[in-house]
């Protein structure tokens, strides 16, 4: 005796089903316009300088040593060795390390996609404690110390800017291309005097560095204290370390680390590693879009599938309650028209502010609709009604979307009032009773 019903209840389910293929398909679009930003920023990054990270500067003192090894006895008991000779470093790390930079923002484009890039004017300062083996020590375990020097680890060189310059106490050092072992940078060369006497080296750096999105920064000191300032006013704190002390305004930040060696594995980590294009602990900041409009419609395509789903429980509803009957094309049309509104959406926040773009989009898609659902339920009131409906759905997506943190509890509300008003609504209806009245109609 349910017939009728369960007919127009599985044809609304195919329908609902039969629209995550254009809803998907505006997924995938979100994901490909995604894909083509992230290639811009690779593009960028490859002809300008891509992420940088900073390690150093280090004191590096390079030896060979002997090492006999026993190899056997000969016919007389006697015992004989090999020797070979070994390259090793002596690696000393700043006892107090302090930076001051400052990140000076641009914009780059690649056709319609925007790119942050940086300049870091930057100063590093400190002192680095070392102690050589003495020349009996050295005599005895068989040691050569060659020319000593300063490296200063950069992932990518490309993004020096002008001549660094780098001294200790008075003395201007030349830097050269290349960070010894630790792979890519630059290094300063120390006269092989200069250790001579004394256990301390006192530096100071200056650098102008250009970079995309993010810098990083290794903590190679044993006491780091790092400081940042920038116009930028969306900074992202990442790395392994958050800063001790941030103030973020429409005017920029300004943020300060203080880190110890007992907190990081940085030096132990060189040490083993010896190259600088190995992951690292490390403080980021990464200069971030206030709003990634692909992110954001990637997330809205999500709720497509609720949007489709609620609008037809709604007209099956209003069918059911007014007994006027509507055409499964039509729930098709009014589907197709909830899908178009994530293509409108991404195509217009690339050329316009987000919400203003959200903006749009939904009032386009809301006016249709609503103008279209006056005809089908033959009231311009009821096409108001469900138009108002629209705007109160597309409201609350739009609240989801700009919290992302509360997204959970705002969308388990909803559900629950969207339910709670569905049962109400209908809860004198008589199932039974509307099937039959169906059944009758049809005859």
């Amino acid at each position: 005796m349910n017939r009728p019903l369960i007919f127009k209840l599985l044809a609304i389910t195919c329908l609902t089903l039969l629209i995550l293929i254009p809803l998907g398909l505006i997924r995938d679009t979100v994901q490909d316009r995604l894909r083509y930003r992230l290639e811009a920023v690779a593009s960028i990054a490859a002809s300008y300088a891509g992420n940088q990270t900073v390690t150093g500067p280090i004191l590096v003192v390079p030896y060979k040593i002997k090492i006999d090894e026993l190899t056997g006895q000969d016919g007389n008991g006697k015992k004989t060795y090999s020797s070979r000779i070994e390259d090793r470093e002596y690696l000393f790390f700043p006892k107090d390390l302090q930076m001051q930079g400052k990140l000076l923002p641009t914009e780059r484009y690649r056709g319609l996609h925007k790119v942050l890039v940086y300049e870091l004017q930057g100063h590093f300062g400190g002192r680095i404690d070392y102690q050589l083996p003495s020349a009996e020590q050295l005599v005895s375990d068989k040691i050569t110390l060659l020319p000593p020097y300063l490296a200063i680890g950069i992932s990518d060189v490309r993004g020096l800017i002008g001549s660094p310059s780098i001294k200790t106490g008075t003395q201007q050092l030349m830097l050269e291309q290349g960070a010894g072992s630790f792979g890519k940078g630059m290094h300063a060369a120390l006269p092989p005097t200069s250790l001579a006497g004394s256990d301390g080296l006192d530096f100071s750096l200056d650098l102008t560095l250009a970079g995309t999105e993010s810098l990083a920064v290794t903590p190679v000191g044993d006491n780091n204290r790092i400081e940042l300032t920038s116009s930028w006013p969306h900074p992202q704190f990442g790395g392994s370390f958050l800063p001790r002390v941030r103030n973020i305004s429409e005017k920029g930040f300004h943020a300060v680390w203080e880190v110890s060696s007992l907190a990081s594995n940085a030096q132990r980590e060189l040490r083993n590693s010896k190259d600088s294009k190995t992951a690292m602990e490390s403080l980021q900041i990464q200069l971030a879009e206030p709003v990634n409009i692909y992110s954001q419609a990637d997330r809205a395509t999500k709720y497509g599938l609720l949007f489709v789903l609620l609008t037809f429980v709604g007209f099956f509803i209003f069918e059911t309650i007014k007994q006027l009957p509507i055409h499964p094309i039509q729930y098709l049309l009014v589907g197709l028209g909830l899908a178009i509104f994530f293509l409108l959406l991404v195509s217009l926040s690339e050329h316009i502010a987000f919400w203003i773009a959200y903006l749009v989009a939904s009032a386009a898609c809301i006016g249709l609709l609503g103008f279209y659902l006056a005809q089908v339920l033959r009231s311009f009131r009821r096409g108001l009604g469900f138009g108002a409906m629209l705007t109160l759905l597309y409201g609350t997506l739009y609240g989801l979307l700009i919290s992302e943190d509360n997204a959970l509890l705002l969308g388990s509300l909803m559900l629950f009032v969207i339910l709670a008003i569905i049962m109400i609504v209908t809860r004198k209806i008589d199932w039974y009773q509307t099937s039959a009245l169906k059944i009758a109609q049809s005859n």
